[in-house]
């Protein structure tokens, strides 16, 4: 029969479809394989050889010729660091200028390049970018919550298809942050533990839904996951601000971010994605009862009319028999 489970970070009740559930090789049967792309692509503004004049450019790896990694001013921002902030307020009408920060982070100068397929160290630069990026913009004025995220196909959200990611900063803290630091204090209240440390320790401890273990990392499915093949990354040591991230740490999860999206590469062919780098907002970057996480949602399925009404998803897909089958696809 099919039951509620309940996510202690989000608070969500999820309902795991067992009676529709399906099995993990199933959802390949719907999938078709993204076309080859090409290494170069003429007039991809992302491709080495067309960033113009540069002035955009707000850190790279590399030098100007021969670079690694580069953050760019989004050109069509959805917030803009040109903006001056103000707040206007008119009886039930709240309303605040466009002001925020918006970059491109351009991971590889091929554009073919997907992280399944890259190299450690390759992915280690994308990580180092994102570390400096958050740490140069966490402290600009006006600023609360530093957001970094990568859409991944179509069905993500993606509009350009040279791999980026982006990095949006905002002078609110976004609903989906705010409503964790909630459930996360008043599980600490109540509990005198850091909920997210507390999850980690379980996962561990029953092992069903582990996906990939490094020294400092784990991956796992949640036992209340919302969509299939959901993945969150923690940390092991306790951290509430992705800018407490070392120069240790930045390799490793560049290996087991890696080696997850390859096991999904390879055992959905190459799904789309959304993936989120969640902290804690800039002005609290050191509590006990929040951990910075990273998750990964596939996008293979669609929220229908129930989900979209009443906020309850329902997954047919059973994260302990998915976290079984990426376990068993090996990647180097």
């Amino acid at each position: 029969m099919s039951e509620l489970r309940y996510n202690i970070i989000t608070r969500d009740w999820v309902v795991i479809a067992t009676e529709r559930a399906k099995r993990p090789e199933d959802f390949t049967k719907d999938l078709k394989a993204a076309p080859a792309l090409p290494v170069y692509r003429e007039g991809c503004p992302f491709c080495p050889g067309n960033e113009g004049d540069r002035s955009d450019e707000t850190f790279r790896l590399g030098d100007p010729r021969s670079w690694r990694t580069r953050s760019i001013y989004n050109k069509f921002p959805a917030l803009s660091h040109r903006e001056k902030l103000e707040r206007r307020d008119n009886g039930t009408c709240h309303s605040i200028t466009g002001f925020g920060i918006a970059e491109v982070i351009v991971e590889h100068p091929r554009h073919d390049a997907v992280i399944a397929l890259m190299n450690d160290a390759e992915v280690e630069d994308i990580i180092r970018t994102y570390r400096a990026r958050y740490l140069a913009v966490q402290d600009t004025r006006d600023i609360e919550a530093v957001t970094i995220f990568k859409n991944h196909g179509p069905r993500a959200g993606t509009s350009l298809e040279h791999p980026h990611s982006q990095l949006i900063a905002t002078p609110i803290v976004p609903p989906n942050v705010r409503n964790r630091i909630e459930s996360a204090t008043t599980y600490f209240d109540a509990t005198g533990r850091c909920p997210f440390c507390h999850m980690l320790e379980e996962e561990l401890r029953s092992r069903v839904r582990i996906v990939l273990e490094t020294e400092k990392f784990v991956a796992f499915m949640p036992y209340a996951s919302f969509a299939p093949f959901s993945v969150w990354i923690f940390p092991r040591r306790h951290m509430s601000s992705f800018n407490q991230i070392d120069d240790g740490e930045t390799g490793d999860l560049a290996h087991i971010l890696r080696v997850t999206l390859a096991k999904l590469y390879h055992g959905l062919k190459n799904p789309d994605f959304n993936y989120t780098i969640r902290s804690i907002p800039v002005s609290e970057k050191e509590v006990k009862y929040f951990h910075w996480y990273l998750s990964i949602i596939p996008r293979i399925t669609n929220p229908a009319g129930f989900e979209l009404g009443s906020g309850i998803f329902v997954n047919v897909a059973l994260p302990e028999e998915s976290a079984g089958f990426l376990r068993k696809i090996e990647c180097p």
